[in-house]
C-alpha cells in the first residue's frame, strides 16, 4: 500500500480549465509506478465543462466558454468561490476500485461538510435535494484524474443557464447559504486531508 508520504498536495490557486485539464493528462500519461499521487486544490475562471455522458452540444448564451471534457458525467459549471479537488491517484496500486473510488469521494464531502447525502445513479452530493458537490472522473491504466467540484461562496446563477449534471430544474446551493464561513483553500485543505485519511485507510 502507497504510504501517506507519498501522496503530496498542491494548492494551485485561480487558474484556467484548459490549462490544467492538459496538465492532469500529461501527468497520468507520462506517470510511473513509482510516481506518488497528487492532489490539486484550486478554483477555476468561469468555465462550463462538458463530460462524455452528455449529448448537450449548444452554445450557452451568456459568454462563459464551454470546453469539452474526457471525464464522466454531464455539464458542469466551474467558477471562483468553487473549490475543486483533482485526485491524480493510482486506484489500481492501492487496490481500489473504480465505484469505490467514486464513493469514496461524495464521502469525503460528507464527512468534510457534516451532512450531506448521495442520489442513486446521480453521482455527486446533495443537501435537502440541492446539489452542493459535483464528481466526474476519468481512469487509465488504474490511474485517475479529474475529480471533484464543491460550490463554498460563488456565484450561482450561471448554473442556471444549464440543466446541471444533465437535471433539468436540478437544484443547486452552496455552503454559504447553509451557514458556513469559510474561504475555498481552507475547505479544500479539510478535503484533501480527508480524503488522505481515506486512501491510506
Amino acid at each position: 500500500m502507497t504510504l501517506v508520504e507519498d501522496l503530496v498536495v498542491r494548492e494551485l490557486g485561480r487558474v484556467a480549465y484548459a490549462q490544467t485539464f492538459a496538465a492532469m493528462k500529461s501527468f497520468t500519461a507520462t506517470r510511473s509506478e513509482a510516481t506518488a499521487d497528487e492532489i490539486w486544490l484550486l478554483e477555476h475562471e468561469p468555465v462550463y465543462t462538458v463530460g462524455q455522458g452528455s449529448a448537450a452540444t449548444a452554445k450557452v448564451q451568456n459568454g462563459i466558454p464551454l470546453v469539452r471534457s474526457d471525464r464522466g458525467g454531464d455539464i458542469t459549471y466551474h467558477g471562483p468561490g468553487q473549490v475543486v479537488l483533482y485526485g491524480l491517484i493510482d486506484i489500481g496500486r492501492r487496490g481500489i476500485k473504480v465505484r469505490e473510488y467514486v464513493r469514496l469521494l461524495e464521502q469525503t464531502v460528507i464527512d468534510a461538510l457534516g451532512r450531506g447525502e448521495r442520489k442513486p445513479g446521480a453521482p455527486g452530493v446533495y443537501v435537502a435535494g440541492a446539489k452542493i458537490a459535483a464528481l466526474g472522473i476519468r481512469v487509465r491504466q488504474g490511474r485517475t484524474y479529474h475529480g471533484l467540484s464543491l460550490n463554498v461562496d460563488m456565484d450561482l446563477s450561471p448554473f442556471h443557464a444549464i440543466d446541471p449534471c444533465g437535471y433539468p430544474g436540478l437544484a443547486v446551493t452552496q455552503m454559504k447559504d447553509l451557514g458556513f464561513n469559510e474561504d475555498c483553500m481552507s475547505v479544500g485543505k479539510r478535503l484533501a486531508g480527508v480524503l488522505r485519511e481515506k486512501l491510506d485507510a
